[in-house]
C-alpha cells in the first residue's frame, strides 16, 4: 500500500490543439519541433483542421470532462480546485502552474489525458511537468502525476459499451459478421522501447483484450494509425487503411473500429477514421462503424477520482485482470506507476 498523500488542487494535462485557423501553423510547428517534419507535411495536416474551420476537438472535449470532474467532486461534496494545462498549445502547462502557485496552490494531482507507458503518453508528461515547475521557479507547486489507466474497469467499460453502441448501427445483415478492430496511434519503431521493451504497443493489445472480453468479441486485430514523419522511417503497423484493404479482400463485409489508444474523439479521430478511413470503406464496400471513445462521460470523470484517491488515500489501483501480465507494473519502486524509467512524481 502507498503512504496517503494529501493534495490541494487537481491538474487537468494534455496535449493541446488549435482553435482558430490562425493558430493550426503555430500549433504543428510546437508539435514537431525538433523532429525534422518536412514544412509540406505540416501543410498537408493543417488541412485536417482547417477542414473543421482549424478548430481542434480536444481543448473543448477536455473543458466539459473537468466540468464533469468538479461536477462529481461537488456531488461528493468536496471542494479541490481544477486546473487545465496543456503540452503544445493554451493554456499552456507554464501559465498553469503560475496561476497555481498564485492561488497558493502547494501539491496538486496531475492527470495526463493517456493511458499509457512509453515516452509520448507517459515520460514526456513528466518532462512537460518539471519544465513547469523549473520555469515558475521558488514556490511552484509539487506536481504528482497519476499513474497510467489502461486497464481501468472504468475505461474498459466505457469502449466496451461503445462498441455495442456501434455495432447496433450497422445493418442487421452484416452485424453478427463485423469484424472488431481496435487502433492506436503508431510511433516509431526506434521510440518503442524507450520505457521498455515495446511497452507502449503491449500494453495497447493488453488493453484491447480486456475490452474485447467486454464486448463479448473473442477474435479481433490491433492496427495502427495517424503516423508521421519521414517515409523511410519505419513505425508500427499495421496501418490501418492497409489493414482495411486485407479484410476487404478476404470477404469482410463490416467493420467495428475502436480507436482504443484515444481518449477523446479528437482530430485523429475524427479525420483519419471519421473521414479517410470511411471513405476507403465506402469504396471497398464495407459497412464501417467507428466507436466512440470517453470524451466527457460522468464515467471518465469517475476514473480520474478513482486515480486521485488512490494516492490520497493509499488504495491498491481499481485494475481489470486480464490472462497475461500487465505490461509495465511490477518494475518501478512500488509496482503501481510506471516503469523503472518514468517516475511517478515531480517535486
Amino acid at each position: 500500500m502507498a503512504v496517503p498523500t494529501e493534495f490541494d488542487a487537481l491538474l487537468v494535462l494534455s496535449f493541446g490543439g488549435p482553435e482558430g485557423p490562425e493558430q493550426v501553423m503555430p500549433f504543428l510547428e510546437n508539435v514537431t519541433r525538433g523532429r525534422g517534419i518536412p514544412p509540406e507535411r505540416l501543410t498537408s495536416v493543417a488541412e485536417h483542421y482547417l477542414h473543421f474551420g482549424g478548430v481542434s476537438p480536444i481543448n473543448g472535449i477536455n473543458r466539459a470532462l473537468i466540468g464533469e470532474i468538479s461536477a462529481e467532486l461537488a456531488d461528493r461534496g468536496e471542494r479541490l480546485p481544477v486546473y487545465f494545462g496543456n503540452r503544445n498549445w493554451y493554456p499552456m502547462i507554464e501559465e498553469t502552474v503560475a496561476e497555481m502557485k498564485s492561488d497558493g496552490v502547494r501539491r496538486a494531482a496531475v492527470f495526463a489525458t493517456s493511458a499509457w507507458g512509453g515516452y509520448s503518453g507517459c515520460a514526456q508528461y513528466q518532462e512537460d511537468i518539471a519544465r513547469a515547475r523549473a520555469a515558475v521557479g521558488e514556490g511552484a507547486p509539487e506536481l504528482v502525476k497519476m499513474r497510467q489507466f489502461f486497464d481501468h474497469p472504468l475505461l474498459v467499460a466505457m469502449f466496451a459499451d461503445a462498441i455495442a453502441a456501434a455495432a447496433a448501427t450497422l445493418p442487421a445483415s452484416v452485424r453478427d459478421d463485423a469484424r472488431l478492430v481496435f487502433t492506436a496511434h503508431s510511433i516509431p519503431l526506434r521510440a518503442a522501447d524507450r520505457c521498455g521493451p515495446d511497452l507502449y504497443a503491449r500494453q495497447v493489445r493488453y488493453a484491447a483484450s480486456l475490452v474485447a472480453a467486454a464486448a463479448g468479441f473473442r477474435d479481433y486485430d490491433v492496427v495502427w494509425q495517424s503516423r508521421s514523419g519521414p517515409p523511410q522511417v519505419p513505425w508500427l503497423e499495421p496501418d490501418v487503411g492497409d489493414h482495411l484493404s486485407a479484410l476487404a479482400e478476404s470477404g469482410t463485409t463490416a467493420v467495428v473500429v475502436c480507436p482504443v489508444g484515444f481518449v477523446s474523439d479528437h482530430i485523429e479521430v475524427v479525420w483519419d477514421l471519421d473521414n479517410e478511413l470511411r471513405e476507403q470503406a465506402d469504396e471497398l464496400g464495407i459497412a464501417l462503424a467507428r466507436a466512440s471513445t470517453p470524451n466527457a462521460q460522468r464515467r471518465f470523470a469517475r476514473l480520474v477520482l478513482d486515480l486521485l484517491d488512490e494516492i490520497r488515500d493509499g488504495r491498491d489501483p481499481a485494475r481489470v485482470v486480464g490472462t497475461q501480465p500487465v505490461p509495465g507494473y511490477g518494475s518501478s519502486v512500488d509496482g503501481r506507476y510506471c516503469t523503472a524509467g518514468c517516475l511517478a512524481s515531480t517535486s
